[in-house]
């Protein structure tokens, strides 16, 4: 997709990310985060929050580094713009700035069958675990998380 930008977020932008959270993750699933765990992220040294805009947000990722791990926590994109780039944008900046961190690695999580594995497998991401009935959907169910590393070095 053309025609967005990537920024810097702050906590002020945490209204904007919580409509994206809303409509990106569905409730059944329980991969969405509340505001108040967002905002506790934010202020954890090592953590970035970056935004792909238009006239609107059209997605986000929070990432955090720890010594030469980076760690991408979330990856959001509005359901209205997913397949058309804005993902990939995001996941780009998350592997450029994890690189200029001298980070050895970016790991993430994704629940078993979200299709944003795709995504993540096509940008040269390798599967390393499974975390087995790790995310709580909304009637109790429980479903697994598949851990994924992309080696900078």
């Amino acid at each position: 997709m053309t025609g967005h930008r990537i920024d810097v977020g702050s906590p002020d932008d945490l209204p904007e990310l919580m409509a994206v959270m809303t409509a990106a993750f569905d409730p059944r699933f329980g991969e969405a985060w509340t505001a108040s765990q967002c905002l506790a992220l934010m202020t954890m040294p090592g953590t970035r929050l970056i935004l792909a805009r238009a006239e609107t947000l059209l997605g986000f990722a929070l990432i955090r580094t720890v010594v030469d791990e980076c760690e991408l926590m979330m990856l959001g994109v509005d359901p209205a713009t997913q397949r058309r780039g804005v993902g990939l944008s995001l996941l780009n900046n998350v592997v450029s700035i994890a690189t200029s961190e001298q980070a050895s690695a970016v790991f993430l999580e994704v629940r078993s069958g979200n299709p944003a594995t795709e995504l993540y497998i096509r940008s040269g991401f390798e599967k390393v675990g499974l975390r087995l009935r790790y995310y709580r959907g909304n009637k109790g169910e429980t479903f697994d998380a598949e851990t994924y590393r992309f080696m900078l070095r």
